[in-house]
């Protein structure tokens, strides 16, 4: 058809979409949140009071800091890109949901947009631009 002459760039689609996402999460969102030390991991970690999991918020927060910085770099060059997102696609939905019942002040948007984009990822896998793909 008209597009299918673009096929031969899905693998770069599939490199500008992690990189994209990849690098916004790790640098807008997670290293803020990574380096701002254990209050606010504790904060963060507090929401998980909403699913009746409210013990250790700091334990929480960090692993949420955790997979939005170093999960999201991993996803940014290829290593471990399906748990990687996978991981996000958790955390994103953590994130939504604590939007949504007003533990958290906003809109639940960039969290259901980040969560779809990781779970396309985890669908598609990384493809060829990826060290996964070149360690085989």
């Amino acid at each position: 058809m008209i597009w299918s002459h673009l096929r031969k760039y899905r693998d770069l689609g599939l490199l500008s979409l992690r990189a994209f996402f990849g690098l916004y999460m790790a640098f807008g969102h997670g290293l803020g949140k990574i380096t701002a030390g254990p209050e606010k991991w504790a904060q963060l970690g507090g929401t998980m009071g909403i699913f009746g999991l409210g013990f250790l918020p700091t334990v929480w927060g960090f692993l949420a800091a955790f997979a939005e910085f170093v999960g999201a770099l991993l996803i940014v060059v290829g290593v471990l890109t399906r748990p990687a997102a996978l991981l996000l696609v958790g955390n994103m939905a953590v994130a939504a949901a604590a939007h949504l019942t007003g533990a958290i002040d906003g809109s639940a948007e960039m969290a259901l947009l980040y969560g779809a984009v990781f779970l396309s990822i985890v669908f598609t896998g990384p493809g060829t631009y990826s060290v996964d793909e070149i360690a085989g």
